[in-house]
Formats: C-alpha cells, sequence, structure tokens
C-alpha cells in the first residue's frame, strides 16, 4: 500500500514516507542540467534544507520569499521550506525592487532565502537583515520533517500575473493542494514509469502544483530544463525523453516551425496545455505536429491549479474536459442560479477542497480575504450531454457592441484558422454610437510571405463563420503579441497598444 492509499493530510507527508520506500529510493527523481536525484537523494537534500531553515530560525507558518535562478536547488528550497512547516512564495526571475518590497508588505513576508545571482537586499527590502538568507547548498546539518501540518496550513504563496491589476497574492494550504495533486494523478494515469520535462515557471501554481508535487507524489521523475527557449526543445525531448511535456499555448505555437527527430518523440504518450485559452486550430496543428493527444485543462490559481482536464484516452478538441475527482465545478446564471441543462452558458464556478485560503492584497496586512464556499471565476462556459466543459468566454472581456455581448473567443477562433495567422487577439475599442467594437491583432506565421493576408482576408473568415456584427472594425498586425510572465497573452496590454495605435491615427 502507497502512503498516497494512506490518506496522508498533506503532500509533505506524502515524500517524508514514500520517497524512502525500497521500490522507490533508488529511481530517478529529479534532475537538471548539473545534478540528478533518487528519489532517496531528493528525500535526504529536502530534508536538509529544512534542516538548515530550522536551525537559522524559520518556524511553521513562516512565509519565506525564495529569489533564485531555475534549478534543481530551487525545487529543492520549495519543497525544504514546506517540509520545515514555512510556507514558500518563490519570486520571479528579475523582480524589481520596488515590486518585491510592495510584496513584502501585503504578504507579509518574513524571511527570504537567495542565491549567488540574486541579491537577498534587492529581493524583499522590507524584510530585517537578520532574516535575509544566503542559499546554502547541501548544507551539513540533521533532516527535519515537520510534523505539525495541516490540511488548513499555508502551503504555497504565489502572486497572479497582474493583467488586470497589480498582482496579487494567492494564499494556497495544504488541503487544496494534495487534493489536487491526488486529483491529477488519478486522471492523467500518472505513474513511475512517466519522465515529465518541466520547462513552466517555478513561481507559477502549475510548474509547482502540477509538474513537481503531483509527479514526486507519483514516483515519475522530473526533469528541470532551463528557461524555456523554443529553438533548444528539439535537443532537450532527444536528451531527456519525456513521457509528458506540459506548456501554454504560446510554447507550442513556438516549436511548431522546429524538426523533431522522431526518435525524441518515441516516448511521448501526451502533451499537456494549460493556463492559458486555445485556439481550436492551433490544437489540431499541435496534434499534428507531435502526432498524440494534446490534453487541455482548465484552472485557476484561486483553485490550487487545475479544476477539469481532458481524459487523456478521451479529449474532446475546444473542450477543456471533465471536472477532476474531488472537485466541484459548476456552472451559474446571470441571476446567480445553476445552470443545469447540457450546451446552456453560464459563470464557470469552483468549489470544494480546492479552493485557496485567500487574497492577499494591498491594504491586507498579510491577512487574506477569503473566496468563501464558491469561486467565481468570471469565466463563461457551457457543459455538454457528456460532462465535458467548454470556454465560451470572460465576462470582462465581452464586448458589448450596441448592446449585443461579443465573445472575443468565438472571433479569434475563426482568425486562427486563417492560413499564415500564428496568432491573434481580439479586443475592443471605443465607439461613439456603438459604444464598443471589436479590434483584432493579428501576427504572422513565419515564412507564410506567400500567402495574402491582410485586412480583407480576415474580414471573410470571420464573415463566413460569424454574423456582421462579429467583424473587426479595425485588423492590425503586429510581430508579436505582449505577453505575461507565465507566457499567457496580456490581453491588457494589447488594448493600451490598440488605443495608442487607434490615438495615433
Amino acid at each position: 500500500m502507497s502512503a498516497i492509499d494512506d490518506a496522508p493530510r498533506h503532500v509533505i507527508a506524502v515524500f517524508r514516507n514514500s520517497w524512502v520506500y525500497p521500490a522507490r529510493a533508488a529511481t530517478l527523481a529529479l534532475e537538471d542540467e548539473r545534478r540528478r536525484y533518487t528519489y532517496a537523494e531528493l528525500h535526504d537534500a529536502v530534508g536538509r534544507s529544512a534542516g538548515w531553515l530550522r536551525a537559522v530560525g524559520v518556524r511553521e507558518g513562516d512565509r519565506i520569499a525564495i529569489a533564485m535562478d531555475r534549478s534543481a536547488d530551487l525545487a529543492i528550497c520549495i519543497l525544504g521550506a514546506m517540509a520545515a512547516g514555512a510556507c514558500p512564495c518563490p519570486l520571479e526571475p528579475k523582480l524589481g525592487a520596488e515590486e518585491a518590497q510592495r510584496r513584502t508588505r501585503v504578504a507579509g513576508l518574513q524571511w527570504v532565502l537567495a542565491d549567488a545571482a540574486n541579491s537577498a537586499e534587492g529581493s524583499a527590502s522590507g524584510i530585517p537583515q537578520e532574516h535575509r538568507l544566503a542559499f546554502e547548498p547541501d548544507p551539513q546539518v540533521p533532516p527535519y520533517w515537520t510534523q505539525q501540518l495541516s490540511p488548513e496550513s499555508d502551503g504555497f504563496l504565489l502572486f497572479t500575473s497582474g493583467s488586470s491589476g497589480k498582482p496579487k497574492g494567492v494564499l494556497q494550504n495544504h488541503r487544496g493542494m494534495l487534493a489536487n495533486t491526488l486529483g491529477v494523478i488519478r486522471h492523467t494515469g500518472l505513474g513511475p514509469a512517466d519522465r515529465l520535462l518541466h520547462i513552466m515557471p517555478l513561481h507559477h501554481t502549475n510548474g509547482v502544483n502540477n509538474q513537481l508535487l503531483a509527479p514526486l507524489a507519483a514516483g515519475s521523475s522530473v526533469a528541470l530544463a532551463s528557461r524555456f527557449r523554443a529553438e533548444h526543445m528539439p535537443e532537450l525531448m532527444a536528451r531527456y525523453r519525456p513521457t509528458i511535456v506540459t506548456g501554454v499555448p504560446t510554447m507550442f505555437a513556438r516549436m511548431l516551425p522546429l524538426d523533431f527527430p522522431r526518435e525524441s518523440l518515441a516516448s511521448l504518450r501526451m502533451l499537456r496545455c494549460g493556463s492559458a485559452p486555445i485556439t481550436e486550430e492551433l490544437h489540431r496543428r499541435i496534434e499534428e505536429k507531435f502526432g498524440l493527444p494534446l490534453v487541455v485543462s482548465y484552472g485557476l490559481s484561486e483553485a490550487t491549479c487545475t479544476s477539469t482536464m481532458n481524459p487523456p484516452a478521451r479529449r474532446k478538441v475546444g473542450s477543456v474536459g471533465t471536472p477532476l475527482e474531488g472537485q466541484s465545478v459548476f456552472l451559474r446564471s446571470a441571476d446567480g442560479k445553476p445552470v443545469s441543462r447540457p450546451d446552456t452558458d453560464g459563470e464557470i464556478c469552483i468549489g470544494g477542497a480546492t479552493l485557496v485560503t485567500g487574497y492577499l492584497i494591498d491594504g491586507s496586512d498579510g491577512v487574506p480575504d477569503s473566496p468563501g464556499q464558491t469561486l467565481r471565476t468570471g469565466d463563461l462556459g457551457r457543459f455538454d450531454s457528456e460532462g465535458y466543459l467548454f470556454i465560451t468566454g470572460r465576462l470582462k472581456d465581452v464586448i458589448i457592441r450596441g448592446g449585443e455581448n461579443l465573445s472575443p473567443n468565438l472571433i479569434e477562433e475563426a482568425i486562427a484558422a486563417v492560413p499564415g495567422v500564428a496568432a491573434c487577439c481580439v479586443v475592443g475599442k471605443a465607439h461613439a454610437d456603438l459604444g464598443e467594437v471589436p479590434v483584432a491583432v493579428v501576427v504572422r506565421q513565419q515564412g507564410a510571405q506567400g500567402l495574402k493576408l491582410d485586412r480583407e482576408t480576415i474580414q471573410r473568415a470571420v464573415g463566413s463563420s460569424l454574423s456582421r456584427i462579429h467583424q473587426p472594425a479595425e485588423t492590425y498586425f503586429v510581430e508579436s503579441l505582449p505577453e505575461n510572465a507565465t507566457g499567457k497573452i496580456d490581453r491588457k496590454k494589447v488594448r493600451e497598444n490598440v488605443a495608442n495605435l487607434v490615438a495615433s491615427t
């Protein structure tokens, strides 16, 4: 019987117990470009990291910022902070001192741990000098694994991407992290035979909860690559021969023009895509390129990570899948009533064990603002008759043209199907008569010079599948679309860019 079957109260208990099982201890757990760790070695490294943090004064419930370059050391420090009973908060690379200081104040960060490439001074200037720690590899202290964690204990602290304002702190607890871990393992069949190539940020919920905690709880191995660069992927695939690669749509889109040796893809059983919407056109192109299913999922940091995912053997293109075991995902109408009929739109709501402790925002003084029993996502969707969820739009992104609600996603789907389109984003632009009209911002594919791709082409494509009111009032062609730190298209920035283009004409 495994530690997972023994109903642990948190993921740290799974790691503490299962990593030293004879059947697992000698197998590969984690590696980067510099070092490989078996499960027994990882157990020792995480325990010693926790022991060192305890020795310098870190205690259960302390919130600790981690400013380190992407590496196995960073992963071990995140896990070590959890094993010490603390709550880690990894900071994204090159975070400015002003924003770091704001986060220290907002989140009530008490410690900062930095490696040689990142100054503890600049990473969290509001933290006392004696609580600014220099990373110490392989500390020679007795290992420590806390016995004091409860399901409600703070487990992980991260900040949202900030696409709609200043980044907010999201405080995740061990109850939600364990529920997410078990849900992902059971939905995907993740196990000891799997090898995950990790290319997502380690300050992001997907990069930690789905791609570190879940595989390490399942006995899989994790190959931690350096910061994502599409041109490095063929070599990384050939070196690590993964069974699973997870990314955001932008990452996969950038891999499409590259050549991958057939043998480098031989071990793959699925690609996973999440953290941002993907068009059906791009979905099909990715599957055609790699010759295997692309499993699309949906979730929010505020619900720990993943709430729905396509079953790998029964995925539906265009859908974000079915709810994970232990998750409550449902729809509500505009008047707050439950939506139970298939193929009927409503706001996606989430409840249950994965809901986070709360938000940390300016003025909160480190005290989380609870989301309550139900998380209103602000996303619109519909379930089909088989229980698969389809995202149909976002409440705040809806373009209201002359009283008609237009979904940018529908227009983007039509534009993405046009040959030569690499990416697109549709946003609203102010209009004196109609209030708002849709505007398309389009990136051409590399090597598509022979294709005629202009405003008229885009209009014909939209007109052939949608009504007249969906026609973009303007179409702008750009070299690239702005992205946030996790690779999502930054719609707020696109709106600002469109407003600037309009003002300059």
